[in-house]
């Protein structure tokens, strides 16, 4: 779609942005860091076990500088946009800690700034100023539609909704918008039905059985002030990609939704948080796939490819700070890495580099420095060997949350297990040959599946106060070092 005048008038916001922020900063070093990630994938999380590992001198051995004594030490302060709220970390370590329970999934921004004092390998001392911005995954797949016109995303919605496990999740979205005349008045219970049984598809293609990660608009499953209002009550039609909407129309109603939704909500998160970060962490709940089957593998991997070609990528100079901000690091990294053998690890990991390949391929040439790894940001498990007949198996004890089902089994939430979740392939591209390369919930039963990853609660840790406990995790402290190691140099 052309360049339009609203998009030069955000381009000059987003560059009158940046100019404030650079003379902000030109005295205080400030990194703002996004973390986002799509449904489930563990956001509060690492935010939180992040955060608590510097303030507490968390064990990471492969963060330098803080493995090295550099760090003196590292400060909440107030987060400077008063507008957004403040990431609640002190409920979420209460929560992982005291309650042993999983923090709320992450349904809005939310912000929190972190002052770092270290000393610089030379000796002298300095501050960096870490800003974290926590938003929903989701919403990183609406930024595409700032370059599609309605037409065009409703073609392609419906393409999509109609190939393999989503056409029967459609079916009764499918039937009603096949009696509906877009060229016929406007009718309100019309659009109202329509945007209704186009949120009940998105949110049973996000069931675990299927678990579908490509699903925008990303408000629609999470709508929070807006449920209700005409920005979220509009669905795609079944109308010609380059046609003209009549005045007065159905069409043209929902023309002016779509386009209202951009306004309201997709253009000001752009504008106001995405466009200012620095670097940015995806985290992606692999295992979700693995466990519904190859076709939410195969989404996944579309999802990841829309969500990279969204970064403004670059390598960091004095004039991209200055008029149009860059991201020149992005991590993304494979959650819920102690649902598995060790020995999986780093199969995981290669498993999400191929998922992300041709995405990182088109981006190599910007500059920018892209990186995966496979991680537990709280290590809910351990690990043993469970002989089965003559086989050892390399296996994990956890506690299931309560209401997990396995082998026939529902548990209570209290006793502990050893389970064999499945050992991925040395070969990553197996699993990515076909819509039969493994079994998984959307076409067979649990016990027939090639993967079950069950849920597990947050370890029992020793007694003693939050700021004593150190969060055991995987691989935290290698993600740390690529997201700023270099900053604190």
């Amino acid at each position: 779609m052309a360049f339009d005048f609203s998009d030069m008038v955000e381009e000059a916001r987003i560059s009158a942005r940046a100019l404030r922020d650079f003379s902000e900063h030109l005295f205080n070093p400030t990194l703002r860091l996004g973390i986002t990630g799509l449904s489930r994938a563990g956001k509060t999380v690492f935010i939180t076990a992040l955060i608590h590992g510097l303030t507490r001198g968390g064990r990471f051995p492969v963060f330098e500088p803080l493995a090295s004594g550099r760090i003196a030490r590292a400060r909440l302060e107030p987060q400077p946009d008063d507008a957004v709220p403040r990431f609640d970390y002190e409920r979420h370590l209460h929560t992982l800690i005291d309650e042993r329970a999983w923090p709320n999934s992450t349904v809005d921004i939310s912000e929190l700034r972190l002052v770092i004092d270290y000393q610089r390998p030379n000796g002298a001392e300095r501050t960096l100023t870490l800003d974290i911005v926590d938003y929903p995954g989701e919403w990183l797949l609406d930024l595409p539609l700032l370059n599609k016109t309605y037409e065009q995303w409703s073609s392609e919605s419906l393409a999509l909704s109609r190939g393999g496990a989503r056409s029967s999740l459609a079916a009764p979205w499918h039937a009603y918008v096949s009696g509906l005349n877009a060229e016929g008045p406007m009718d309100e219970q019309a659009a109202l039905m329509s945007a209704k049984l186009f949120t009940d598809y998105l949110r049973a293609c996000r069931d675990e059985r299927f678990a579908m990660s490509l699903l925008p608009p990303g408000r629609f499953l999470m709508p929070g002030s807006l449920a209700g209002s005409p920005a979220l009550t509009f669905a795609p039609l079944d109308v010609p990609e380059h046609g003209n909407a009549p005045d007065g129309s159905l069409w043209a109603m929902m023309r002016r939704r779509y386009q209202s939704y951009k306004d309201v909500v997709v253009r000001p998160f752009f504008r106001d948080h995405f466009a200012r970060l620095d670097r940015q962490v995806v985290l992606v709940d692999a295992l979700a796939a693995f466990n519904s089957g190859p076709n939410a593998l195969f989404d996944l991997e579309a999802a990841l490819a829309g969500i990279l070609d969204c970064f403004r990528i670059g390598r960091g100079s004095f004039l991209n700070a200055l008029f149009r901000p860059r991201i020149d690091r992005i991590l993304f990294a494979a959650t819920k890495a102690d649902h598995l053998h060790h020995s999986s690890h780093d199969r995981l990991e290669a498993v999400l580099r191929r998922a992300v390949a041709s995405a990182v391929m088109r981006a190599e040439d910007t500059g920018a420095t892209i990186d995966v790894v496979a991680l537990a940001a709280v290590r809910a498990t351990r690990e043993a060997q469970v002989t089965r007949d003559r086989d050892s198996l390399p296996s994990i004890l956890g506690t299931p949350i309560t209401g997990e089902i396995a082998d026939g089994e529902t548990f209570d939430g209290n006793t502990e297990v050893a389970t064999f979740p499945g050992e991925l392939p040395e070969d990553p591209q197996v699993l990515f040959e076909s819509e039969t390369a493994f079994s998984g919930l959307a076409s067979a039963r649990a016990d027939k599946a090639d993967f079950r990853f069950l849920r597990f609660r947050p370890p029992h840790l020793a007694q003693g106060s939050a700021d004593a406990v150190a969060l055991p995790h995987i691989r935290l402290d290698r993600a740390m070092q690529f997201l700023i190691g270099d900053k604190l140099q």
